[in-house]
């Protein structure tokens, strides 16, 4: 049974609003990665990225007993992410700063066995994340929810709050034009 608890994102929630520190270390743990991705595709940067996911888990636990234990907490969680990604973007943009760190690839796990091999991932991965950076935002977060935080459209269309046919649409065109970018050799 505590086992149990200890895996539902809500009964989490509930005992963090009792203080419980365990629980909020299992919530981290559980999600440091997806607000850590979420935050880079966002942000390009990985020091931003990092800061936004330890300052969204501080706001989970400052305002814990304002969640609603009968939604799903990663849309929840996600919304402060990406509020956080906003505030970023907003603060750069008026001081007319474009920080984007496109050489951090190691958001894809690359086998160092092969050195050949080795370099030719990390060279398709530094492609890759140039073409993502120069997707519009919408398509760019699209992209990194179905295919970096491995999210199905249902997940998708509840986190972004639009209809699952929409999410699919637009997954389609986000493709398209990444396919597009990468052709071009960025």
């Amino acid at each position: 049974m505590v086992n149990e608890k200890l895996d539902n994102d809500s009964e989490l929630m509930v005992m963090i609003c009792q203080g419980n520190k365990k629980a909020m270390r299992i919530l981290v743990d559980k999600y440091k990665k997806k607000a850590y991705f979420l935050a880079l595709s966002r942000v390009g940067n990985s020091d931003e990225a990092y800061d936004i996911s330890q300052e969204a888990f501080i706001r989970v636990f400052k305002s814990a007993d304002r969640f609603d234990t009968d939604l799903k907490f990663f849309p929840w969680f996600f919304s402060i992410v990406n509020n956080l990604c906003f505030n970023v973007l907003q603060r750069r943009e008026s001081h007319d700063s474009k920080k984007v760190d496109i050489n951090d690839v190691d958001f894809l796990l690359i086998d160092n066995s092969n050195p050949e091999t080795s370099m030719i991932k990390k060279e398709e991965a530094r492609r890759l994340r140039k073409a993502i950076m120069m997707l519009d935002i919408g398509d760019r977060k699209i992209i990194m929810l179905k295919h970096f935080q491995d999210l199905s459209y249902d997940e998708i269309a509840v986190t972004l709050e639009i209809p699952k046919g929409t999410v699919m649409s637009r997954l389609y065109y986000a493709r398209k034009k990444l396919a597009k970018l990468l052709d071009e050799r960025v």
